[in-house]
């Protein structure tokens, strides 16, 4: 192996080389306005309607986003005009928003993750597959230039024999937020885990062996988590999310040629750094910080996927987000977390969209 003398070039779709479809929001929320700012800002994507459970949140989000349409219910899935419905409800409504769109003949982006479990994942994968339209989780830090460079990295070889990934997500959040409603599948997993846990299982693959440990909240919420997976060959993730406070949320791969460093928010548009390790080289990747304005790179890749016929990323594969899911619901499982969706006799109550 090789230590590189340069970074390899981010690897960009050509926007005007793609399929200009018409989207609609599902859950008018804090996520679909970024989402849509940056499709506005960035793409000659269409965002056409939005729906909500709640009539008049879909009317103020059109007037406010400059969204031509919008309605109640479901009732967007009728609307012709839709190509493409992005999902950006609460987790417990994932499945069943997206199933209604599968069912409609949509193709769907969920925002991550792409459900509450890998059994209700697998739930969504067979129904796309058998309705023949595309379906991918939002998980949009694997579009972000910046990891895909870190892909051509590992693809090369550059950090020789990968043993260690370390990765950190933990945030702070007020009483009143989603986060802390058990009734809404809150908790960090969900939300922060799963960039830890998907950096992990991208780069080392499915692990052989899962420790958590972990702690509660008042509220019937799990408040931090941290988890030890072992991979085949003898390589470990150090992986930990929190909602009790601010965490660096650093990332670091670190092999028998070099280490990647990643400083919080790691999933995040921003820099990293490349090192040898007998410390003779160190390459930096530069990239803006400007966070959510980069989530128009995974709508610009499922409309590319659309024009060429697939219904699968080969990104961000739904393999991919089920491995995800998998490894979340054993530290689930070893923590007795069970969202009240999984309880067989409780009354399935669905948040607001």
């Amino acid at each position: 192996m090789t230590f590189p003398r340069h970074l390899p070039r981010p690897r960009i779709l050509d926007q005007d080389r793609v399929p200009r479809l018409r989207w609609g929001i599902a859950g008018p929320g804090w996520i679909a306005e970024r989402f849509v700012s940056a499709l506005k800002a960035h793409t000659h994507q269409q965002v056409v309607a939005v729906q909500s459970s709640d009539p008049a949140r879909a009317r103020a989000f059109a007037e406010r986003m400059g969204v031509p349409r919008s309605f109640g219910g479901r009732d967007m899935l009728a609307d012709p005009e839709v190509d493409v419905v992005y999902v950006a409800t609460v987790h417990n409504r994932h499945l069943p928003d997206a199933l209604a769109a599968i069912e409609a003949g949509k193709h769907v982006l969920v925002e991550k993750p792409l459900a509450l479990n890998a059994g209700e994942g697998r739930r969504l994968r067979d129904a796309a597959r058998e309705r023949g339209v595309f379906l991918m989780e939002a998980y949009w830090a694997d579009f972000l230039p910046k990891f895909d460079v870190i892909r051509q990295l590992l693809a090369d070889g550059a950090l020789g024999d990968v043993r260690t990934v370390i990765a950190d997500h933990g945030e702070w959040f007020g009483p009143d937020h989603r986060i802390m409603r058990a009734d809404l599948a809150g908790g960090p997993m969900l939300d922060l885990g799963t960039y830890p846990v998907a950096l992990a299982t991208g780069v080392l693959g499915r692990p052989d062996r899962i420790v958590a440990a972990g702690g509660d909240m008042p509220g019937g919420v799990n408040g931090q988590c941290s988890m030890l997976l072992s991979h085949s060959g003898g390589a470990q993730s150090v992986l930990h999310t929190s909602i009790l406070g601010h965490t660096p949320g650093d990332a670091t791969i670190s092999g028998t040629g070099g280490m990647l460093t990643v400083p919080g928010r790691f999933y995040t548009p921003g820099p990293f750094t490349l090192t040898a390790n007998d410390l003779s080289t160190r390459l930096v990747f530069e990239e803006e910080r400007n966070h959510y304005a980069q989530l128009f790179h995974q709508a610009v890749h499922l409309a590319s996927c659309v024009g060429e016929g697939r219904i699968e990323s080969p990104v961000r594969s739904l393999d991919d987000s089920l491995l995800t899911l998998e490894v979340m619901d054993e530290a689930r499982r070893q923590l007795d977390i069970v969202f009240q969706e999984e309880q067989p006799t409780a009354h399935k109550q669905a948040g607001p969209s």
